[in-house]
């Protein structure tokens, strides 16, 4: 009897979170096996820390790829305080950030093969702009395209 084992292609996601004063975004880069480049920029509605910033955009890349069904997956982040929380190198302390990590890594658990791996932020420069580009967006510019549209 003769097996055969399905190998799933090899996606790829580069995320990256921004938070300041003025607004907070995401930016989210997945790869997919092709090398097609599908670049993402999410604004979040509520202020928050770069670490949660950085979670966030993590959990919207890892939601888009449960839809998919992708089952093979590298992740590059730039922030060593979240890819070792994500490790189990460092344990989520903060009572804010443990939501997002169990959360991670619920989904991380829902796909096959998931490694994550640090990157230099220059290494992370598509998910950085798009995370900066969508937090330049402040609060009051959301309200005023969330009113016009509806």
């Amino acid at each position: 009897m003769r097996r055969v084992i399905e190998v799933q292609p090899l996606w790829k996601i580069y995320f990256d979170g921004v938070a300041h004063r003025e607004g907070a975004g995401t930016g989210v880069v997945i790869i997919n096996s092709q090398g097609e480049v599908l670049p993402y920029s999410f604004a979040l509605a509520q202020l928050c820390s770069n670490n949660i910033a950085e979670c966030r955009a993590l959990i919207l890349g890892l939601e888009m790829v449960v839809e998919m069904k992708r089952l093979q997956l590298q992740l590059f982040g730039d922030s060593q305080l979240v890819n070792n929380h994500l490790l189990g190198s460092y344990e989520a302390k903060k009572l804010e950030i443990r939501p997002y990590h169990d959360y991670a890594k619920t989904l991380m658990g829902w796909l096959g093969d998931v490694t994550i791996q640090h990157v230099p932020r220059k290494e992370n420069h598509k998910a950085d702009v798009l995370a900066a580009l969508a937090s330049s967006l402040t609060f009051l510019d959301l309200a005023q395209i969330l009113k016009s549209n509806f």
